[in-house]
């Protein structure tokens, strides 16, 4: 598919196909909790109704990094779905929760200063096996860029098994999901407070899901990447994989943040060093 095609796809495309996920997930939810759970359409129907409220702000610079958390997790992911180098994307992708974090921290809330620490606190855990991701598919493809990925002939997921799995293991802490949702969960009942986004209403708060939307999306394209020389084969696994990320939110309860800290790198140590390990080894 043509690069520019693939680039307006997304662009226009993932924040409907990220609300209508988010909507598949509340459903799933319910269902494994034996509700009935809301509208298929419901997350499009509370995001609409957050653009026409009131924002209220305790600083006004606060907005403007909410901003650039949104336009640089856009950017983020029409550089992978252009086929850009993955240590870009990886890049643009830490700059975003940057600025994510710089806006809670500029509301000067104690809550929202909690969600921020938790918030860096979960980019410490995920970073590195999110490199080493990227590192694996460079060893087994030789290039960094996600085109030369996908058209790998054999699915990466054979090749480093490991490493998939590690990526899956703090996919879990990408996607704000159980026992990972440390600095907000989206589930209402777990949370007095919104920690991290406590201070945002209104629009910015419409702003903020919309923008997780679009990371959603790239985030499963992550994992579609992994199987992308088989693409039926790429859409079940990743549908799949969306399928294990709810279940395990629904089954596990939170855990504490030095035990997200330090499973996220006893992962990324045993399956993602290890497994590049043995390519080595086996050159």
């Amino acid at each position: 598919m043509n690069t520019w095609l693939r680039l307006a796809i997304y662009i226009i495309g993932a924040p409907f196909i990220g609300g209508l996920l988010a909507g598949i997930d509340r459903r799933i939810s319910a269902r494994m909790q034996s509700r009935v759970g809301p509208p298929l359409l419901q997350p499009f129907y509370d995001v609409w109704k957050l653009f026409q409220k009131e924002n209220i702000v305790v600083r006004r610079s606060q907005n403007l990094y909410i901003w650039f958390f949104f336009l640089f997790t856009i950017f983020t992911g029409a550089l992978f779905f252009s086929g850009f180098d993955l240590l870009l994307v990886i890049f643009a992708l830490t700059l975003a929760g940057i600025f994510f974090v710089l806006a809670a921290y500029k509301a000067s809330s104690p809550y929202s200063f909690i969600g921020a620490e938790r918030e860096l606190i979960q980019m410490m855990a995920y970073e590195p096996m999110v490199l080493l991701t990227a590192v694996g598919i460079y060893m087994v493809t030789g290039s960094f860029y996600v085109d030369d990925a996908a058209a790998y002939h054999i699915p990466l997921a054979l090749k480093i098994p490991g490493v998939f799995l590690g990526l899956m293991y703090v996919m879990e802490i990408k996607f704000r999901k159980s026992p990972f949702d440390l600095s907000y969960s989206h589930h209402a009942h777990q949370e007095l407070v919104r920690g991290i986004t406590t201070e945002f209403s209104g629009s910015t708060l419409g702003l903020i899901e919309v923008a997780h939307w679009y990371e959603n999306v790239m985030l499963l394209g992550w994992i579609y990447l992994f199987f992308a020389s088989y693409w039926a084969l790429g859409l079940v696994m990743t549908a799949l994989a969306f399928f294990l990320l709810i279940l395990v939110d629904n089954v596990f309860a939170r855990v504490k943040w030095p035990f997200a800290l330090r499973s996220a790198w006893l992962v990324t140590a045993v399956l993602g060093a290890g497994n590049l390990s043995i390519l080595v080894l086996l050159k």
